[in-house]
């Protein structure tokens, strides 16, 4: 089992910077894959960013260059800075990890971005 809790949304203007934390609640190294996924008003969910145990870094096409996607060890935290941020970023952002044959989420956190 993996607990997921998520922070850092908000509202900022198009432009602007986000950081969105994930503490998982169990060492990090004992999981595959931490990934950033979000889901906009009636839209499906859509991974936007991941990362695997060994250090690999997946980024969906439309925000390469944007957000980065970083661990913090100690903290068991996995982060998605998000810059240059636009207004079809407006989503809600969920923590995705997983460990074995499962996958577990966050609550999610909304990520607001005015024009």
């Amino acid at each position: 089992q993996v607990q997921l809790v998520e922070s850092g949304g908000g509202l900022v203007q198009a432009g602007g910077s986000l950081r969105l934390s994930c503490e998982a609640s169990r060492s990090i190294f004992s999981i595959n894959t931490m990934g950033w996924y979000r889901q906009a008003p009636g839209k499906q969910r859509e991974l936007v960013a991941a990362i695997t145990s060994g250090g690999t870094l997946y980024y969906v096409d439309f925000v390469k260059g944007r957000f980065t996607i970083s661990t913090d060890n100690a903290k068991n935290t996995v982060h998605l800075q998000m810059n240059s941020l636009k207004p079809e970023d407006t989503a809600v952002y969920y923590c995705n990890a997983k460990a074995a044959l499962s996958s577990y989420w966050g609550q999610g956190t909304q990520v607001t971005v005015s024009s």
